[in-house]
């Protein structure tokens, strides 16, 4: 019966929409419909509410949407979509302010003597327009009025025309900041932890092991990361577009011609070029430059557009005036005060110390000032002119409120999706599809393009994605990141938006569009940009680092990067290592030098360390060379084993299905005793005995070789594991030993420091009292500790402490002790400063030539040259199915 619920709410949400009743009211009128009349018929027909869901009851599930809006959205560490009416706000009050159309005039004039220039600008303005509004309705509709006149006017296609503004308005969808990427990526990071969880339990089921190795978890995302991971994405979109046009007009030269300028190049044409282009370009820079630098999250950087839209329509909509540009200049002028302050001074209040502290805090509270003063005197000016801030700000609300009403009806809608065990089938259907990832990523991918012709993306983005992306996530064949993912599902919602008949953005064009513009010609206008599009959906597909490199890039290089000891990072790490040793001799070079050194000088414990640390640098190379030497052979062995272990996990993933839909009808038959029930219950016995057949039925065609198969492709895995456990360790060694003689050897001059102190100790526990005597004997101890290499001194010093401190203080023992400091002391100094001259240089050259490579594990952070090549490592998608 769940089955017929599952579709009555499929049917009635899919003619709520195609009514035309709001989306905000269909989805969660549609969840509360279904779940009321399941509820009825369960109490009618089965006497129990909760007889046709597939767990539960209808209060919990009516309950769930919200519960799950609130759980999500309402935690503090989730504050991701705040950023959502910063840019809203920021998109339409450049709009209102006629930015875009000053972009659009301007860039017609500089490209338009080109070959298809026209064309070409209305791209570059539709990239702008999108990396500063992300509003793909306002875009179309805004460049459809400006463009579209001017194109037809210019005797250009009515197809190329109209096929150019749609694709361009669309580039909001993915060119960052974009609301789309924002509500994805918060989708995304829970289904990662849903995603982690199945593929533990997908782990343990295969393999047997209790916990799964934090190298095949699936990794989270973030607003700021899908914003990387789509800018090269987007610009290779543009680029593709561009290019296009640029072909076409080579070839049609009639169809896309060329525009001239009818003004003269000269000094005024430069300045509205600068005026007009500048600040929108600034802006840009600044929301994304600050978000790919580090220095600012997605909310601050949607606060920063916010702001810079306002300064920017201050000066836009008055007519002119002397003060015209003056609040934007007071910007400028804060800005430049803030970045010389923050270069230059500690601007920590709570860390002020000298003048020069106090001269930054007063320099930076100047710079804030002022910049309150420009966003204050540009607010009043945008309030004063046609209302235009109260116009946003009610937009704003507008279309924020809409978002966050759908978000509302979507979290209930996919609450009833699951009530119904509507999730468990898509599952299903996507686990059971032949051909692995790539076919159920195909399936979902094409269900959400056709969606796109119906929903818009918030709707698509908080119910599909939701139930798809953790099964994605979670299967180890391909190994995704999130961030590929949701760039590759952000770039379909784009297509979708284009695809006739139903592509939103020829709705909002044909709006605007003149009667002469056929409605097929529009159609067949998109048609090379929907393919355009494709083709980028296959070259992003095909080249994951094109998306994963700039996230990585950025996260590597930034204050918090991962520590190259990071569990996740080493075959990475081992590869940037192997690489290295290949290319240079520096390190096995150093290694022989070292040999040479002369340890007679040195204790026999530090002699024992660095020969040994000489030791662990050779095994570590041995060992490198037989983690990769194994690591080929298991690369080899894989084609021979793939298909077989394929076969055989899948026939365990329908016996463990069978077994888990056995061991809920033996629940339900144990907890049917009553006589009355026994026809059913023989009817559920014969249905467990035919399942329990079936999975008996499975087990036997696994095939006979398996295990042996296995067996045998598990001891070159292991081998593979132990050989790099092995490198990993010897490695540490080689350096840890070494790094550990060099430390004692240049503490000297500390160590040197002590003498005096010690000396004058010995009269201080003869005649002080004996309390005051162990405190300072105390204070002495705890700083020869702070020294490396005097713990021996130390360890007499505090035996000497006892002895003051005992019940009975007993001077003459801690004299004796306190000889023995002494001696222990002068053993070292008698070789400290020898060592340090003839052995510091040569132990220091080691450490040199192997800490970019054996050594790279233990030092704090990733150096820019090895920074770089994680990033690219790290940007492939490696399978790691063959470990499940």
């Amino acid at each position: 019966m769940e089955l017929y619920f599952l579709a009555l709410l499929i049917l009635i949400m899919a003619a709520a929409l195609g009514s035309g009743y709001p989306v905000a009211f269909a989805l969660p009128g549609a969840a509360i419909i279904t779940i009321g009349l399941a509820a009825g018929a369960g109490y009618m027909f089965a006497g129990s509410t909760d007889a046709y869901f597939h767990s539960g009851g209808p209060s919990q599930w009516l309950s769930a949407g919200v519960t799950n809006l609130r759980g999500v959205y309402w935690e503090v560490e989730r504050d991701t979509l705040i950023a959502i009416p910063l840019f809203i706000f920021m998109g339409i009050m450049l709009q209102r302010s006629k930015i875009a159309e000053d972009l659009l005039v301007t860039m017609a004039q500089l490209f338009g003597p080109v070959p298809g220039g026209l064309g070409i600008s209305v791209v570059f303005v539709g990239a702008l327009l999108a990396a500063t509004t992300g509003i793909v309705g306002a875009t179309v509709v805004a460049m459809g009025l400006i463009s579209l006149p001017a194109m037809l006017r210019n005797n250009y296609s009515s197809p190329l025309a109209t096929g150019t503004i749609a694709a361009s308005g669309t580039l909001g969808q993915i060119i960052p900041p974009s609301i789309v990427l924002i509500i994805l990526a918060d989708q995304l990071a829970s289904a990662t932890d849903q995603a982690s969880t199945a593929r533990k339990a997908l782990h343990k089921d295969a393999t047997g092991e209790l916990s799964m190795p934090s190298v095949f978890d699936v990794a989270s995302t973030s607003a700021g990361e899908m914003f990387l991971g789509a800018f090269i994405p987007g610009i290779l979109l543009v680029g593709l577009y561009m290019l296009y046009i640029l072909v076409f007009a080579i070839l049609r030269p009639k169809l896309a011609p060329a525009v001239p300028y009818r003004g003269k190049y000269d000094i005024g044409f430069v300045k509205n070029v600068s005026i007009t282009l500048i600040p929108p370009l600034a802006l840009i820079f600044l929301v994304l430059g600050s978000i790919i630098g580090g220095i600012a999250t997605v909310n601050q950087a949607g606060a920063i557009g916010a702001a810079g839209a306002m300064i920017m329509a201050s000066y836009r909509l008055p007519k002119g005036g002397k003060t015209l540009y003056y609040p934007a200049l007071i910007a400028i002028a804060s800005m430049v005060l803030v970045g010389f302050t923050l270069a230059n001074f500690n601007m920590n209040v709570k860390a002020i110390e000298t003048g020069a502290d106090k001269l930054g805090i007063a320099l930076g509270a100047i710079a804030t000032i002022l910049l309150l003063v420009s966003l204050i005197w540009s607010g009043i000016r945008i309030f004063k002119i046609d209302d235009t801030l109260q116009g946003v700000m009610l937009e704003t609300a507008k279309t924020t409120s809409l978002v966050f009403i759908i978000l509302l009806g979507a979290a209930m809608l996919t609450a009833a999706f699951r009530a119904f065990g509507g999730e468990e089938l898509v599952k299903e259907f996507l686990l059971g599809l032949p051909g692995g990832f790539w076919t159920q990523f195909l399936i979902v991918m094409l269900v959400i393009f056709i969606l796109g012709f119906f929903l818009d993306f918030i709707e698509i983005a908080v119910v599909v994605v939701p139930i798809v992306a953790p099964i994605l996530l979670a299967d180890p064949q391909a190994n995704i990141t999130a961030v590929w993912l949701g760039v590759m599902i952000g770039l379909n919602i784009q297509t979708s938006f284009l695809t006739p008949p139903f592509g939103f953005a020829l709705f909002y064009l044909r709006g605007v569009a003149p009667a002469v513009v056929k409605t097929v010609q529009m159609y067949k206008g998109v048609i090379a940009f929907i393919l355009l599009q494709i083709s980028a959906l296959v070259i992003v597909g095909a080249f994951p680092p094109l998306v994963n490199y700039l996230p990585n890039r950025v996260s590597f290089l930034s204050e918090s990067s991962p520590p190259p000891r990071n569990p996740k990072l080493q075959l990475c790490v081992e590869d940037y290592v192997g690489q290295n040793l290949a290319e240079s001799s520096v390190a096995a070079d150093a290694i022989k030098l070292a040999r040479g050194l002369d340890l007679s000088i040195l204790p026999k414990d530090l002699a024992k360390d660095l020969t040994e640390g000489f030791d662990k640098a050779d095994l570590a190379l041995e060992k490198l060379t037989e983690a990769f030497d194994s690591a080929q052979i298991v690369e080899m062995a894989a084609p021979g084993y793939r298909p077989m272990h394929g076969q055989v996990r899948g026939i365990e993933k329908q016996v463990r299905r069978l077994e888990a839909e056995a061991k809920e009808l033996g629940t339900q038959i144990s907890r049917m005793r009553d006589e009355s029930q026994a026809e059913m219950r023989a009817k559920l016995q014969a249905h467990l005995d035919v399942i329990e057949a079936e999975a008996e039925a499975l087990r036997v065609t696994i095939p006979a070789a398996w295990a042996e198969k296995q067996s045998e492709f598990l001891k070159l895995t292991q081998a593979e594991n132990k050989a790099r456990s092995q490198y990993r360790r010897a490695a540490d060694e080689s350096y840890e030993g070494p790094q550990s003689v060099l430390a004692v050897l240049e503490d000297n001059q500390a160590y040197s420091e002590l003498q005096v102190d010690l000396m004058a100790l010995r009269q201080t526990i003869e005649s002080i009292p004996e309390k005051d005597a162990e405190g300072i004997v105390n204070d002495f101890a705890k700083r020869v500790g702070g020294v490396e290499g005097a713990g021996d001194v130390k360890k007499a010093l505090g035996k000497a402490r006892k002895a003051l401190k005992a019940k009975t203080p007993d001077r003459e023992k801690a004299l004796v002790e306190y000889e023995n400091a002494v001696a222990a002391y002068e053993a070292q100094l008698s070789w400290r400063m020898e060592a340090e001259a003839k052995l510091a240089p040569g132990i220091n050259a080691y450490l040199d030539g192997i800490r970019d490579t054996l050594g790279v594990r233990l030092q704090s952070r990733f150096t820019r040259s090895q920074a770089l090549f994680m990033a690219s490592c790290t940007a492939y998608h490696r399978d790691i199915s063959l470990n499940f």
